[in-house]
């Protein structure tokens, strides 16, 4: 089946807004990227973390195409620990093709997302990631990214950007959006919190990122990015509060199962809910061990005047 092409995407670096995250820098037009690879000196104490996502998602009536692809990098004295792993949840199917965890050398570049395995990059001048394609055996699946939509930074540095995107399996190719985030953290500071990606037909697209984890001495206020006709719109302190919790025996914790999404002047306002999820413990010795749960959620969101929409999407809990 010949591909429709997806349009050309504009040159912009998240990669060059995460290092300035990491660095503690103000975030100034994406720089220019280093070449090459060399060994440099880590200090334990100023170990740096890398998140970087990509999640293409789509959605028509109840039918649900989403492609959670979710990497980590984490720099320690003479090596980086590198992490990849994708899903692919149709209809409220979940599964978990890919999972890899590898040490590689030093680098220049740790916040630099890598090929690895069945893992492989289109990648473009400026280490803007054009397609992301997990091949094994005769089974293919290709995300593309097409044109930036919009782009956001956040008072810790790190960027969220909205892209035109489509999605190939087999000979089937389905178009939709893919949100790409990237975040990081120095030292002992956390890496961020729990995240969703939400949608309302081709109209809405909202973007809910915490700072920090829940269930710490400190609740967690979100930062919102939206896109609604074409307009941007940012929210600098939302509360996402959980309405519904239950066990996760493994974890030995509970987990979010519905959520509700508030601010002080009533800017954005709704209500979310589970229709599906996959949820799975990490390697733990102490009484709690980590969780990471994908949920594919649906509910309603206020915006104001502009109107209450109908969302579907993603979100990400996560406790370290």
């Amino acid at each position: 089946m010949a591909r429709a092409p997806v349009s050309v995407r504009r040159a912009v670096s998240v990669v060059g807004l995460l290092c300035a995250a990491a660095c503690g820098d103000s975030v100034p037009e994406p720089p220019s990227r280093p070449t090459g690879e060399a060994p440099v000196e880590s200090d334990p104490a100023q170990a740096r973390a890398y998140d970087r996502h990509f999640v293409f998602m789509s959605f028509a009536g109840d039918s649900a195409l989403v492609v959670p692809w979710l990497m980590r990098t984490v720099e320690r004295p003479g090596a980086v620990d590198r992490e990849a792993r994708g899903w692919l949840d149709r209809g409220g199917r979940w599964e978990a093709f890919y999972a890899e965890r590898w040490e590689a050398p030093p680098t220049r570049s740790p916040d630099r997302v890598l090929p690895h395995g069945n893992l492989k990059l289109m990648v473009r001048e400026g280490d803007a990631v054009d397609g992301i394609i997990f091949e094994e055996g005769p089974r293919r699946l290709e995300i593309a990214l097409g044109s930036s939509r919009a782009i956001w930074t956040g008072p810790r540095g790190g960027a969220v950007e909205l892209v035109e995107g489509a999605a190939y399996l087999a000979d089937q190719r389905v178009d939709g959006l893919v949100l790409h985030m990237a975040r990081a953290s120095v030292g002992a500071a956390p890496a961020g919190g729990d995240w969703a990606f939400l949608m309302s037909g081709d109209s809405l697209q909202i973007v809910l990122a915490a700072h920090i984890e829940h269930g710490g001495e400190v609740e967690p206020v979100y930062r919102g990015w939206a896109e609604l006709d074409g307009e941007e719109i940012q929210w600098s302190a939302i509360r996402l509060d959980w309405s519904q919790t239950q066990a996760f025996p493994p974890a030995r914790r509970d987990v979010p199962v519905s959520w509700r999404v508030t601010t002080t002047n009533r800017a954005i306002e709704g209500a979310l809910r589970a229709r599906s999820s996959d949820i799975a413990a990490g390697e733990g010795s102490g009484p709690l061990r980590p969780v990471r749960a994908l949920f594919e959620v649906a509910g309603n969101v206020s915006l104001g005047d502009a109107g209450s929409f109908p969302v579907h999407g993603l979100l990400v809990h996560e406790r370290r």
